[in-house]
């Protein structure tokens, strides 16, 4: 188990590394990324008069669920934590804000060098959201024709 668990290390390690040669851009990791895109879609939402509006809420609530994760993981209060992250990247416009796991003392994942690459974040989010669109459809909730 302990070399399976090795193997899929390494391999984890080598597509970063992939994932870095073919695009070099990052995104500061701790769930800031997360937290910064549901800000962004919470905006977004105002702008839809309609019913759209409560499912696009229901995306940024999604996005806050992986430094809800982190937060409740590393030992802290996860919805106090967010919260509190989050008005920090509101209030001082910091989009480097996340969960500080390491309890360094900062929540600037910038300081702390904590990373992740940018084509890796955009497949998270692509992927969790075709899951749910796949669950949608098999619930009969959409047709194909409505995305």
């Amino acid at each position: 188990m302990m070399i399976e668990e090795t193997k899929r290390s390494i391999h984890d390690a080598l597509c970063v590394a992939r994932n870095l040669i073919r695009n070099n851009s990052i995104v500061y990791g701790g769930g800031s990324a997360e937290i910064s895109c549901s800000i962004a879609v919470e905006a977004a939402a105002d702008k839809y008069p309609g019913v759209e509006q409560y499912a696009i809420r229901a995306f940024a609530d999604a996005l806050d669920s992986v430094p809800m994760a982190l937060a409740e993981n590393s030992g802290l209060q996860p919805i106090e934590t967010l919260s509190a992250v989050k008005s920090q990247q509101i209030k001082d416009n910091n989009p480097h804000y996340g969960i500080d796991c390491n309890d360094v003392g900062t929540n600037d994942m910038r300081e702390q060098d904590v990373f992740e690459t940018l084509i890796g974040k955009q497949q998270q989010i692509l992927l969790a959201t075709q899951v749910v669109k796949m669950i949608l459809k098999i619930d009969d909730v959409i047709s194909p024709s409505d995305y």
